[in-house]
């Protein structure tokens, strides 16, 4: 049975314990890694010996940033903790499982996996969390607030995300006066672009959809065939799933993105008046209200049919 703790609880728990194995979800962001960077720095100023899991699908753009704290080969650990994963099915790839002892997370449909869970869904990102226990451990420094930024800033889409709220524009607040190089971060993350992707993103609005009324639903795909012809690769792929979303009238965005023959990987955003977790959780996924995904076993049409009909009973 799942501890739920506070705040307060998991200092206790930090402080409690050592040789920390630290893990980010499959596929991930900014959000997963940057938390879990930042709370190995946390650690390791707190005199413990904690590492990063290597996850093997981690981008180039985020690897300088992880490098320092990734697991040594044959590291073995006392206390796993996973960062921002909601389900066991977002362990990384070539994790081999187990006890998982404590997990930090902000999603409100986080399945209690763990032993113990610090869970605020009222964050906009994992990486405001991770704030809250620097800051009351007085660790925050400009390391810390460098990786928090990453963190929070990529995970509402540099603050124009519906996810975003006051407590986000707060926590950016306190990392850049802790330190954060938000001028060359925001660069980094969110003005520059390959050619590839760009042409990538071509290849996506001239082939959008819209169903429903007034063409409310507007879905993006991705096939591998878009990938191969465009030359993009996992790098390029970061936050593709806000594309469908700038289409005038829409109220719920879905991007279909192919992941392997016969695996479709789906993503909803949506108002505040649409829950995409609920229909994610008809395929077993999850998330947030207003941004969700869940991974379906057929090719991209027939996902997007599905995801579809799903949306438009649910309107």
């Amino acid at each position: 049975m799942t501890t739920m703790m506070t705040l307060n609880d998991c200092i206790t728990f930090l402080n409690d314990h050592d040789g920390y194995l630290l893990l980010t979800h499959i596929r991930p962001d900014g959000d997963t890694l940057g938390s879990a960077a930042a709370l190995c720095h946390i650690l390791r100023r707190m005199g413990k010996v904690a590492f990063v899991y290597d996850n093997p699908q981690m981008t180039d753009t985020y690897a300088p940033f992880l490098e320092p704290f990734l697991a040594l080969e044959g590291y073995t650990p006392l206390c796993t903790v996973a960062v921002d994963l909601a389900a066991e099915n977002l362990f990384p790839e070539g994790f081999g499982g187990g006890k998982i002892d404590l997990c930090i997370d902000h999603h409100p449909t986080n399945s209690r996996y763990a032993e113990n869970l610090l869970c605020m869904p009222e964050k906009a990102s994992c990486g405001e969390i991770i704030l809250e226990l620097a800051q009351a451990l007085d660790l925050l420094d400009k390391r810390t607030a460098d990786l928090l930024y990453i963190a929070t800033a990529t995970d509402c889409g540099c603050f124009v995300y519906a996810n975003t709220n006051a407590d986000t524009h707060r926590a950016a607040a306190a990392l850049i006066e802790a330190g954060a190089d938000y001028k060359a971060l925001n660069k980094l993350f969110f003005r520059t672009f390959s050619y590839a992707r760009l042409k990538l993103e071509g290849m996506i609005y001239a082939g959008m959809q819209r169903f429903g009324d007034k063409g409310c639903v507007t879905v993006a795909t991705i096939t591998l065939d878009m990938l191969e012809e465009s030359g993009a690769t996992e790098a390029d792929c970061e936050d593709l799933a806000s594309l469908a979303g700038r289409v005038a009238g829409n109220r719920v965005a879905v991007t279909v993105r192919e992941l392997e023959k016969g695996v479709s990987k789906i993503s909803l955003r949506s108002g505040e008046d649409f829950d995409s977790a609920a229909i994610c959780a008809l395929h077993g996924g999850g998330g947030h209200k207003m941004a969700a995904g869940c991974t379906i076993r057929s090719d991209p049409d027939e996902a997007r049919d599905a995801i579809v009909w799903d949306i438009l009973e649910a309107l």
